[in-house]
């Protein structure tokens, strides 16, 4: 199959994912050098609206107009952190995940202006987050801690702790190494102490279905692992049905061996409940991982758990 002349690439329009198409950019360069990008940045609903997501019916604020210009055909291939890919529906009809890169840090990172660790925040210490995941591990592990809402990009909620909006910022580690601010941070958080969201670390390119031109030149790109990873994941999420007011946290890690397992959790809003599971594949394909995890979880209570916060 003869490889295209351009691909036409569709992001949200902030510099973290114009950071994210860069790599993107210089990955397919260097794979297939005779083949042109162009970038088209689209600002999302979810990027203008800085209110509670939910109100704009949750994570698909982030990848709409994405998807409505790939489906358009202005543009050939999108690209996405999956974490904010809904996961409790289907990919619009008509579009696929060509490939999954691999996998960056997965871990959250505390941004203190003194440099201080989460463990030595003074009570009242106000920690900027709007993500329900963070606010409800911090309400369990540091309860003396007060969470105030702060949406917007990295550089945007860095500039509002600049500005004394907060004392201290959570922000996810691959982001800031996407824009080059990790020297803000002051400690980057274990996977036990803020467990990560789902899909945290990963691009997606998804491209539409019958272009397949397009799937064949970007598909090479994949990461056997990441995909691996990404599929148990959004399964779990897909089987649990979270809402974005729920607390759900949960990652997927492929072994050397090719072992793979998945750690999930959902927790009630104030961090007082949480259910926990932990399963290795085995045999099982990614997919039924997610699925038994998520099972696991339902048999927990996890239905209603979820069902009982408001969104």
């Amino acid at each position: 199959m003869s490889a295209p002349e351009l691909i036409r690439i569709v992001s949200r329009s902030s510099p973290m994912a114009l950071a994210q198409v860069e790599r993107v950019r210089a990955e397919l360069a260097a794979r297939h050098p005779g083949i042109r990008t162009e970038v088209l940045p689209v600002t999302t609903s979810g990027d203008r609206w800085m209110g509670d997501l939910a109100k704009l019916g949750g994570k698909g604020a982030f990848t709409k107009e994405v998807d409505a210009a790939l489906l358009a055909g202005e543009a050939d291939l999108a690209v996405h952190c999956v974490k904010d890919v809904p996961a409790d529906r289907p990919l619009p009809a008509g579009t696929t995940f060509a490939a999954f890169l691999r996998r960056d840090d997965i871990r959250d990172a505390l941004i203190h202006p003194q440099g201080l660790t989460l463990d030595e925040l003074p009570p009242g210490t106000r920690i900027g987050t709007s993500s329900v995941r963070r606010i409800a591990q911090l309400s369990a592990s540091h309860p003396h801690l007060n969470c105030v809402p702060m949406r917007g990009n990295a550089g945007r909620r860095l500039a509002k702790l600049a500005g004394g909006e907060c004392d201290a910022l959570l922000l996810a580690v691959s982001g800031l190494e996407r824009i080059g601010a990790m020297e803000h941070v002051s400690e980057v958080l274990s996977v036990e102490t803020m467990c990560p969201p789902i899909g945290a670390g990963i691009l997606a390119l998804q491209c539409r279905e019958d272009d397949a031109v397009t799937i064949d030149a970007v598909s090479g790109l994949g990461d056997r692992d990441a995909w691996r990873e990404a599929t148990a994941e959004r399964m779990f999420l897909h089987v649990l049905q979270g809402h974005c007011n729920s607390p759900i946290a949960g990652y997927a890690r492929s072994e050397p061996s090719g072992d793979l397992s998945l750690r999930a959790r959902v927790f009630t809003p104030d961090g007082k409940t949480v259910l926990n599971a932990h399963e290795w594949a085995g045999p099982l394909d990614p997919a039924t991982l997610g699925t038994s995890v998520a099972v696991t979880l339902l048999r927990q209570g996890a239905r209603e758990l979820i069902d009982s916060i408001a969104h």
